[in-house]
């Protein structure tokens, strides 16, 4: 089972007729690319702050 996690930032309000276009696109893609089954592909789309940075220790 394919499984993609699409992280997009908040800021532009993504609709969610754009979030069903990227989990369509990425399903899509996989199919074409990879000849994976779109039927058992998961497509999970994250809303991350854009303000939060990851910090190397």
């Amino acid at each position: 089972m394919p499984y993609v996690n699409i992280k997009i930032t908040r800021e532009g309000n993504v609709t969610p007729e754009q979030k069903k276009q990227l989990i369509e696109g990425a399903t899509e893609l996989l199919h074409r690319v990879l000849n994976k089954n779109t039927a058992t592909t998961v497509v999970v789309i994250d809303e991350v702050d854009h303000r939060c940075r990851y910090r190397r220790s």
